[in-house]
């Protein structure tokens, strides 16, 4: 059985939320989850975007519940 290198490390902490799951096209990875994190900030109703955790990703809030995160994919 072969595993795939995912991009989302263990600095999002992802690994601990059962209702994510995460999407490969081609060379691109989205991980969509329920966002945990506390914002300190007023988050747009509908779409916030910002920069990811880790160069490279794109977080975008939806809802002020589901967070998709977009990557580049490491793996081969």
């Amino acid at each position: 059985m072969s595993t795939l290198n995912s991009s989302f490390g263990s600095r999002f902490g992802l690994e601990y939320l059962p209702t994510s799951f995460m999407v490969r096209m081609g060379k691109r990875e989205m991980m969509v989850c329920r966002d945990f994190r506390k914002r300190f900030y007023a988050v747009n109703p509908i779409m916030e975007c910002d920069t990811g955790v880790q160069a490279g990703h794109l977080e975008v809030l939806l809802f002020r519940r589901w967070l998709l995160i977009l990557s580049k994919s490491k793996a081969h």
